[in-house]
């Protein structure tokens, strides 16, 4: 049995272990259970690279920033290492950039985009929704590709309110003012090679 195979088994996991491995594969720990991330297909990184385009020109000379995964996000950050969360959005949005050191960033981003896929629809959808909102992103989407919608959370009094757009309409992006998304184009992108 391979190393990650092993890591996916065993028990729990925290932040400390995880700047052990030397392996060549990408990690998220949820609740200190390890989960290998597999590529993505060449679809999800069109959608992915479209939205991405758009955050990139908006915040281009303004105070934050977007990333695209890999980039490691440690939500409950702690002293000695021993956090048990370390997540890998595929995009996300940051304002602060005192919480990052170079390598991770080390808090509750502001903005996380999922892109739902067959190996991680149901952590997106569940356990990262949870944790999302308990670490206080302040604004999570859910990018279904099957369907062709998008799901926004927006944190409110600590709780998640969603609204969900279908294919046809521009997603206005809350904490960006006057940021949006035209979702009709990013489909016709992507689909255009699917």
């Amino acid at each position: 049995m391979s190393d990650a195979a092993l890591k996916q088994d065993e028990g729990e996991f925290t932040f400390a272990d995880y700047l052990t491995w030397d392996d060549e594969e990408r990690w998220e720990l949820i609740d200190g259970k390890a989960y290998i991330m597999s590529s993505p297909s060449q679809y999800h990184q069109d959608i992915s690279g479209g939205i991405f385009g758009v955050l990139w020109t908006y915040l281009r000379g303004k105070p934050c920033r977007v990333y695209a995964a890999p980039f490691d996000v440690r939500l409950f950050p702690r002293w000695d290492n021993r956090d048990k969360t370390l997540v890998q959005p595929d995009l996300l949005v940051i304002c602060d950039k005192t919480k990052t050191d170079g390598q991770r960033y080390n808090g509750a981003p502001d903005m996380v985009i999922e892109i739902l896929s067959p190996s991680t629809a149901e952590r997106d959808l569940e356990e990262k929704f949870a944790l999302y909102q308990q670490a206080g992103v302040q604004e999570y989407w859910i990018v279904d590709p099957w369907n062709k919608t998008i799901e926004v959370n927006l944190l409110i009094a600590g709780r998640y309110v969603q609204t969900k757009y279908d294919q046809t309409g521009q997603v206005p992006v809350s904490i960006l003012p006057g940021c949006r998304i035209d979702f009709p184009g990013i489909w016709e992108y992507a689909d255009a090679w699917a």
